[in-house]
């Protein structure tokens, strides 16, 4: 039967059982270790990928997919006649998405291609309210609504407590990631929605001005009438991190909170230490 299938890539925040009980197709990266390549989701997982970037002898370093694999999903997807979703990783961090568009103009399929402006369970965010809105068989422009409407009311924030693979993979000036580490500097950054963009919203010394600005973040979470989804997305595990769950698990009892380890994409650009806070506010 012809209806709107939902695609995104291997950046994205889900579980096993909402990939499969939403029917979302999955386009994997791959990342090279140490001279050896690994697809993602494919034959490497999360946690394998973290034991092996602490252990390589290099940044691991993530491909975007050939646009010939978006192009074979779309028209395989497509083949019933049904219109193609794909909501894919932020422009900023990720050629990604344009890997997606240079596809859809190839493909036979009825294919869209949307910017999500975020990653990771931000990503999952707007991918699940997709597929839930497609399975009651609204239009594409009703679909892109609510997908529009998460995006615009979703957020993210991120720890990074060393800057070694910001650096190591070129984001940032080698000497000036060199003098922040001696520092003991650690960022707080934020995916904004308007544009996509990572803004760093707090620099400080150690980790006592993370955890202030996390608590800021959440004392602002308190405001808000009707959060529905709430993610601590890390790449290893931190007394800060357990303590930041368990108080956002304290403070927000009914909602829907989500402890992952983040995907191998993610995991090489933030480093060791580094996790995110993400939620999702429905405000209607």
């Amino acid at each position: 039967m012809a209806n709107i299938k939902i695609v995104t890539d291997s950046s994205v925040g889900l579980t096993e059982e909402e990939i499969k009980k939403y029917n979302i197709t999955i386009i994997p990266l791959t990342v090279m270790i140490d001279d050896t390549i690994y697809v993602d989701r494919e034959n490497i997982n999360n946690d394998e990928f973290v034991e092996k970037m602490m252990t390589s002898k290099s940044l691991p370093k993530t491909s975007q997919p050939a646009i010939g694999k978006f192009v074979d999903t779309f028209n395989e997807l497509g083949a019933d006649g049904s219109q193609v979703l794909s909501i894919n990783m932020m422009e900023s961090i990720s050629g990604t998405v344009n890997s997606a568009r240079q596809a859809a103009t190839i493909s036979d399929a009825d294919v869209t291609v949307f910017d999500s402006g975020t990653t990771d369970r931000g990503l999952g965010y707007q991918v699940l309210a997709a597929a839930k809105k497609a399975q009651t068989g609204a239009s594409m422009t009703e679909v892109l609504n609510e997908v529009n409407f998460v995006k615009d009311n979703s957020y993210l924030f991120l720890g990074v407590m060393t800057l070694d693979n910001i650096v190591k993979g070129g984001r940032i000036h080698p000497v000036a990631g060199a003098i922040t580490n001696f520092l003991n500097i650690k960022l707080v950054l934020e995916v904004t929605d308007d544009d996509g963009k990572i803004k760093i919203r707090s620099k400080g010394r150690g980790v006592k001005s993370v955890k202030k600005y996390f608590n800021n973040v959440i004392e602002n979470m308190k405001s808000l009438n009707n959060i529905q989804q709430i993610c601590i997305s890390y790449v290893t595990e931190t007394d800060l991190i357990l303590e930041l769950a368990e108080q956002l698990k304290t403070t927000f009892p009914d909602v829907s909170f989500l402890f992952r380890r983040t995907t191998p994409i993610i995991a090489t650009h933030t480093g060791e230490g580094a996790f995110a806070l993400l939620y999702y506010n429905d405000h209607r």
